[in-house]
């Protein structure tokens, strides 16, 4: 399919949806990584467990809205604006870098009430924000490029 500057009213309107998909999962994601990050030095272990496996939960929504959702709709060349199209191609190697980081960290954390291994959790973490901000700034190109108002 070639990539044109001009999009149909519907198609972008779906883009437009997709987006506030992403920036939903997002938010609620990294509200709960908020709340993670002040249960340092993450002594109550129980409290710490349940709410790293809703975190991890969020986690995973949100990167599966953005890269099975989002992405996706780019690789198949759904996207007809050549210029969102262009920023979606050179950030999508780096996004899919960092799923694959956070669905490691996935893997290794959600474990319910059986998560025994909490005394890297701190530094993890850490890694992980720095990962998130990374990707945000690069899905905020995408966003921007789009077009997308916020206020909407």
């Amino acid at each position: 399919m070639a990539v044109t500057t001009e999009m149909p009213r519907a198609e972008r309107r779906r883009s437009v949806i997709m987006i506030q998909r992403l920036v939903g999962a997002r938010t609620e994601m990294l509200s709960l990584y908020a709340l993670l990050a002040r249960q340092k030095p993450f002594n109550d272990v129980s409290d710490v467990q349940m709410l790293l496996q809703e975190f991890c939960q969020s986690l995973v929504d949100y990167t599966a809205n953005a890269h099975f959702q989002l992405y996706r709709y780019f690789a198949e060349n759904n996207e007809r604006r050549k210029e969102i199209y262009d920023v979606a191609e050179s950030i999508y190697p780096k996004i899919l870098d960092s799923t694959n980081t956070i669905l490691d960290f996935n893997d290794k954390y959600d474990c319910g009430d059986h998560c025994s291994h909490l005394n890297n959790l701190e530094g993890d973490l850490s890694k992980l924000g720095e990962l998130l901000a990374d990707r945000i700034e690069l899905e905020d190109k995408l966003i921007t490029a789009s077009g997308f108002n916020f206020e909407n």
